[in-house]
């Protein structure tokens, strides 16, 4: 009997890579002549990078500028002339060396990595585009490639969404031309209620006031950059880098599982699989909305593959797991209701758990 294991991260104590290969140990402990296949797998945000490089893809880092400019070394993944560049290496929300810096937190340091990766030949470039730090409009990444914005004396402006309101020229005749492709399930526009500063300005530190100041800019930014795309599905994606993508960049958007499932060689990883075990640190209601679980179950469905899911904890009824795919799922909590050493023991607890997913889903011979 073939198995798949493609799991996303447990966020806060394994890595994809160390789901799989907890999971794979404890199928092993049961059924020792199963042939147990892993690929972790990602959605477009954190552990992207490393989902493309354990599928062979190979790790590059590189100098960048993190959310406030500091200095820092990112990473993408490259094979042949595809690079995977994930928004979080440089941009994201773990890369602030102090508290959030809702207003003048920039995208730049994603445009360092993708400005690298097309200097070392790189001609299509897969952007995951979750976890940011900032809501610039992309306007970071942009100037990073070349782009100049200008306020009406002429003065470049300083980083950050909020001086994206005094934007009165935007120079684009030094830009680089890049053939992107994003990753994302996020679905909001750049601007409004449900915009890129009100849904998640306040996850980046943002008051209320910081989001009205953010969307007042966002508004003007798209009045400049392109206002057709303001209201695009994704627009309002990493803080409006999203936006600045597909409106200056003529980026396209496909849903992040989706294009990270093809990219990693999923269909030919399922050929001939019995059954699919997948799975996240928490099974939830964002589970149902087009994250890793959910795309690799609907993608094992398609071929008429039972799929299963470990989780560290699950907060979804038979009815919501079944609507997505999954026939079953397990969590760590089922055998450790402390949360603390879920975490702190997760890799021995999910070989545990593993165990009993073979056990229920492997036949004996």
């Amino acid at each position: 009997m073939k198995v798949l294991v493609a799991p996303d991260k447990f966020k806060g104590s394994l890595t994809a890579a160390e789901v799989a290969s907890a999971v794979a140990s404890g199928f092993a402990d049961v059924h020792p002549a199963a042939a147990v296949t892993t690929l972790p797998v990602a959605d477009g945000g954190e552990g992207t990078v490393d989902a493309a490089v354990a599928a062979g893809f190979r790790r590059v880092r590189v100098p960048a500028r993190g959310p406030t400019g500091a200095p820092l070394t990112a990473s993408y993944a490259v094979r042949g002339d595809t690079a995977v560049v994930e928004l979080a290496e440089a941009s994201g929300l773990h890369r602030l060396p102090g508290g959030p810096q809702p207003r003048t937190a920039s995208s730049a340091g994603t445009g360092d990595v993708i400005a690298a990766a097309v200097r070392a030949g790189c001609r299509r470039i897969v952007l995951g585009v979750g976890g940011s730090a900032c809501t610039d409009g992309g306007a970071g990444m942009l100037t990073a490639l070349g782009a100049r914005l200008l306020d009406a004396a002429g003065r470049e402006l300083p980083p950050g969404g909020a001086a994206l309101s005094r934007l009165a020229l935007l120079d684009l005749t030094g830009l680089s031309e890049v053939d992107i492709e994003l990753a994302s399930d996020v679905d909001n526009p750049l601007y409004g209620p449900r915009g890129a500063a009100a849904v998640y300005g306040p996850q980046k530190g943002a008051s209320a006031a910081d989001v009205e100041i953010l969307d007042a800019a966002l508004r003007h930014w798209a009045s400049i950059a392109g206002p057709s795309f303001a209201e695009r599905p994704g627009a309002g994606a990493a803080g409006g880098v999203g936006f600045a993508a597909m409106a200056v960049l003529g980026a396209r958007m496909r849903p992040g599982i989706e294009l990270l499932l093809d990219l990693l060689g999923f269909d030919a990883a399922l050929a001939g699989a019995s059954l699919v075990v997948t799975g996240e640190g928490s099974l939830d209601e964002q589970t149902l909305s087009g994250k890793a679980p959910a795309g690799v179950a609907r993608a094992a469905a398609a071929q008429g593959i039972p799929c299963v899911a470990v989780s560290g904890r699950c907060a979804l009824s038979a009815r919501d797991l079944a609507a997505a795919g999954i026939s079953a799922a397990y969590a760590l909590t089922d055998l450790e209701p402390d949360p603390a050493r879920c975490m702190a023991e997760a890799a021995p607890l999910l070989r545990r758990l593993a165990r009993r997913v073979a056990a229920d889903h492997v036949p004996n011979k």
